[in-house]
Formats: structure tokens, sequence, C-alpha cells
């Protein structure tokens, strides 16, 4: 069995991730990932330093990068050439919505626009002129709006679109994406304009495998409309204070998902029933969704869990009988539950548990004993 973790009660919880991003931030300003860009040296400076020569490649994206003004188009370079040259200037904070016309119909494949500054409807015409070259697409934190996803209807081949912090994107805007069928991954988070109705615009998303709509408060009633989402694997709810255990009825076909973030959902024991017919479900967070040790009897059917997050829950050692059936877990979270030394007899069992974490708990040096072993 692997280690016990702890932490002071008076240092800050992480309430917004399991897995937080570069920058961290829900608002448009205040990125730190774009401070550190801008306070980072040139790769030729650097390699300087070290004594390392610089590729040619190297060279021309850099003198590139310094003479952008004077360049009108970069279609007729290899698209190699022209990607690199792109990502040069994302990097660098160089890319204007003027230097980006040079980029029209370059077969651009990734463009990684996340939390840049200054990215709105205008830019929208030139990215989508990569059409069916596009695979990967991140606008979160721009200021794109519905009108502007219109575009990516000739991006056919797209693959995976970041919409997080959009805020100015609602219904119409879902509508307008509806028929990009070779979706695979698609991030919606914070977003209040988006409800159930519009959400059935994500049913013919067949291809999608992950879908992320944290913190997105009126979709009560929508997950209906991804029951048909036969591949899909990982899904996030996070933070939907609108989800109940009647949200829950519609994933109960998505056979292929092993991944369940409920973490903030006010959903109870009753949603155990459904979430046991997924026999593919490793991971499951349901932290800070006020569960108690009633119908708690009810974890003892998700068999298959690796990861299980039941932190911040009213549980106690009772709960913990349930758990030892769970023979597969590697790791178990009960961070500021009620658990006691007692309590932890129960998983002398899980062979397979790796971490145990059990911050502002009432375990003490007796119940770790049961785990020594």
């Amino acid at each position: 069995m692997g280690a016990a973790c702890s932490r002071k009660r008076d240092q800050l919880d992480n309430v917004d991730g399991f897995d937080r991003g570069v920058s961290g931030r829900y608002c448009k300003s205040g990125s730190s990932k774009w401070l550190a860009t801008t306070l980072s040296r040139p790769i030729l400076e650097i390699q300087r330093e070290k004594k390392k020569c610089p590729s040619l490649l190297e060279l021309c994206t850099h003198k590139i990068r310094e003479d952008i003004d004077n360049y009108v188009s970069f279609s007729t370079l290899p698209r190699d050439l022209s990607q690199q040259i792109f990502n040069e200037l994302v990097k660098s904070q160089r890319l204007t919505d003027v230097s980006l016309e040079a980029f029209r119909d370059c077969a651009l494949q990734d463009l990684y626009l996340g939390d840049y500054p200054g990215v709105n409807e205008n830019w929208m015409d030139v990215i989508s002129s990569q059409g069916s070259s596009l695979l990967s697409l991140d606008l979160s934190g721009s200021d794109v709006s519905d009108p502007g996803l219109i575009y990516l209807k000739d991006c056919v081949n797209l693959q995976d679109l970041n919409l997080n912090y959009c805020d100015q994107i609602s219904d119409r805007g879902l509508k307008h994406i509806s028929g990009l069928s070779n979706l695979r991954s698609l991030t919606f988070r914070r977003n209040s304009a988006i409800t159930a109705q519009g959400m059935a615009a994500l049913s013919g998303l067949v291809n999608l495998m992950k879908l992320d709509l944290e913190k997105c408060p009126g979709i009560h009633g929508g997950l209906i409309h991804i029951k048909g989402l036969t591949k899909l694997e990982s899904l996030s709810i996070k933070w939907c204070n609108c989800i109940t255990d009647a949200d829950m009825k519609p994933l109960s076909g998505l056979q292929n998902l092993s991944v369940l973030n409920l973490e903030g959902c006010p959903v109870t024991a009753s949603c155990f029933d459904t979430l046991s017919v997924l026999v593919s479900l490793l991971y499951l967070n349901l932290s800070r969704c006020n569960l108690s040790d009633d119908g708690c009897e009810k974890l003892s059917k998700l068999g298959n869990l690796k990861v299980l997050n039941l932190g911040f829950n009213d549980i106690s050692d009772a709960c913990l009988i349930h758990l030892k059936g769970l023979t597969n877990l590697e790791s178990l979270n009960l961070d500021s539950c009620r658990i006691g030394d007692n309590g932890l007899v129960h998983l002398t069992g899980l062979q397979n548990l790796k971490c145990l974490e059990l911050s502002d708990t009432d375990v003490g040096s007796n119940g770790l004993r049961y785990l020594s072993g």
C-alpha cells in the first residue's frame, strides 16, 4: 500500500481543478501564462549563453519574427515551416490581426491562441481559411462570439476545439459547430449562456471522446442530448450546481466513459445506481457533493474504479466499510471527511492503493498502523 498524504488546515485548497491548467484563471486579465512569455528571453539568446549553435530553421524563423511586417503571405512555404513561424509569433506575442493575414490559406494544422490578447471575430476568416487541414483550435479566453463560429463550418476535420471562458458564445454558437462530426475534444468551461436546449447541437458530434462543461450553470436536463455519444471517454460537469441525480440517467449508455468529474454537483447517493452500470468508469470525482453516509452502501457497486475522490463530504467511518470491495482502487481522497482511526481498518484489503489523502481528518498514528502492512 502506498503513502498516506496530509495537509495543514490553513493551506489553500485547489477547489477548481484536479488538473489545473497553466494560467489557472477565470477572467480575461491577469494571465500568468503571457506574463511568463513576455519575460522569457529569445531562444537564440539562451542558446548563445549555452554555446549551442541554432539550427538554420531557428535562424530563419527568428529573422522572420523580427521582420514580420515585411511579409505579405506564407502560403507558398511548406506547411511545417509556416506552422513554426506562426508558433514563434504567438510565443513571442508578435502576432497581430495584421500579421495574421500572411497565414491565410497556409493549411496550418494547429492554432493555439488560448488567452492570446486581441483575438476576436476579425481573426476568424483567416483561421477558417486553413480549411480541412485544421485539426486543433484553441480560442479560450477570446472575444469570439456566436457569429465567429460560423466560419468553422469548412474546417471539417477539426478534432480539438477549446472555447473555455468564451463568455460571448451561447446556444446559437453551438449550432454553428454542430456539423463538426470529427471533433474528439470539446471544452466549454465557465459559460453561463449555454442551456439544456442548446446542448441539442452536441448530439451530432458522434466521435466526441472528451467533453468539458465545467461551471456551466444552465445545462440541467441537457445531458439527454449526449446519450448517443457512445465514444465519449471523459466528461466533466464540475461545479455545475444545476446538476441533479436525474441528469445522471442519460449517462447509463456511455459504456466507454472512464472519467467522470462531478465535483461540486448537488447529486446524492441515488446516482450510484446509474454510475454502477458504467463498466469502464475508472476515475470518479465526487468531492464537495454534500454526500453523507446515507446511501453510501451503493458505492460498493463501483468495483472497477481506480481513482475515487470523496473529499469534503459529510461521510464518516461507516462509509468506508462499503469501500472494502473496491479492490482496484489506486487512489482514494478522504480530505476533510469525518474519518477516524477505526475507519481505516476497512481499507486494509485494498492492496492496490498507492495514494490515500487524509488531510484534515481525525486519523492519527494509531490509525496509520492499519496501513503499514
